[in-house]
């Protein structure tokens, strides 16, 4: 005859107390006060009937989670979505959660998701963006006892492994584009230029220095929003606005553009709307371009002319990278540890629709 198994119910009778108490006191657990003389009670009847802890519960505090933190500017533009997207998925396939921290471009969520990040005790940390520089220091010591990745502009200095873009050179294809089919005056729409954003400013520079080496760089006109907007959590369509209200003052101030360019399709979408409504035919009055080739630029109805440099296969690389970290670390062939830089760039590729013609002033060549 089987011997009865001891359960948390006997110990409870043994003892005169509840059953939550037993689980309390055997766990360690006093979200309660109790007495010495109860806490006697439970250990006492718990060792006269030889009951023992589910080895389920006495290992759960041991088992480590397989874990990514993902640390993000900005969760309404499409750009960081499809990173997520391709982070996730490889993640995903190798069997890892992720918790992702919307910093929303402040610097005070930005220091505290740093500061918690060793209590998540997390295998790996991904920044889909340049980390502040005034946590750079902190950034490369945590990345001395945590993989750590990031998806950076091509011209930052960072010890760490990146997924690398050259936003300069986008910002030259975009140029190059226009110049071929014979735009000279034109605009360029951006976010807040701060020192803070550098990749955005780079973008705007190889557009300018394009437009420079041809001879035309007073004929290009920049145009950036306030770098009060920054300070506001971004909304859904806080991009857009910026495409739409830039375009609106650009229309009452200029004369004679015939193409504007956003920084991005959130601000390109912007710009068409803003178009539309001062009844502007595009491409016919007004050429419009975007960057990033998100999935709205591709509809037919906005067909819009824009920049794919394979952003979902950027999240996945930087997971890669995470990975590939995590197995050297798990795998050591030698007594010291290797120490490795992974950087991985993408050349970036015009993607023509119908959002980009010739200037209405230039017939098209024979």
């Amino acid at each position: 005859m089987y011997k009865k198994k001891v359960t948390s119910s006997d110990v409870a009778r043994r003892a005169g107390v509840s059953q939550a108490t037993v689980s309390m006191v055997l766990n360690k657990k006093y979200n309660v006060s109790f007495s010495r003389d109860v806490i006697k009670k439970v250990e006492d009847a718990a060792a006269e009937l030889g009951y023992e802890l589910p080895k389920q519960r006495r290992s759960r505090g041991n088992k480590k989670e397989k874990l990514l933190v993902v640390l993000c500017p900005n969760l309404t533009n499409p750009y960081y979505v499809m990173l997520l997207q391709g982070i996730e998925s490889r993640a995903t396939e190798q069997g890892y959660g992720l918790f992702v921290c919307n910093t929303q471009r402040n610097l005070e969520l930005e220091e505290r998701y740093l500061k918690i990040i060793p209590s998540l005790n997390p295998q790996g940390v991904i920044y889909t963006c340049n980390p502040s520089h005034c946590f750079m220091p902190v950034v490369q010591e945590l990345s001395e006892k945590i993989p750590f990745a990031v998806i950076n502009n091509q011209n930052e200095k960072l010890d760490v492994d990146a997924v690398e873009l050259d936003n300069s050179k986008l910002g030259r294809i975009m140029a190059r584009h226009l110049l071929d089919l014979g735009h000279r005056h034109v605009a360029y729409i951006a976010p807040p230029l701060t020192v803070r954003q550098k990749q955005r400013s780079k973008r705007v520079e190889g557009f300018l220095k394009e437009f420079q080496e041809a001879g035309l760089g007073e004929n290009v006109i920049i145009k950036a929003a306030d770098e009060e907007i920054d300070k506001d959590i971004p909304g859904i369509d806080s991009e857009y606005r910026i495409g739409y209200d830039l375009t609106k003052e650009l229309l009452a101030e200029e004369q004679g553009l015939t193409a504007i360019v956003g920084l991005n399709d959130m601000i390109a979408f912007g710009i068409l709307e803003a178009l539309h409504d001062e009844k502007y035919r595009v491409p016919g009055d007004m050429s419009v371009m975007g960057c990033d080739n998100t999935l709205f630029a591709r509809m037919h109805k906005i067909s819009l002319t824009t920049i794919e440099h394979f952003v979902i296969y950027k999240g996945r690389d930087a997971c890669d990278i995470i990975m590939k970290k995590i197995h050297t670390r798990n795998r050591q062939y030698s007594e010291m540890e290797p120490v490795s830089i992974y950087h991985v760039e993408y050349e970036p590729r015009i993607v023509t629709r119908g959002t980009t013609s010739y200037p209405k002033t230039r017939k098209k060549k024979n």
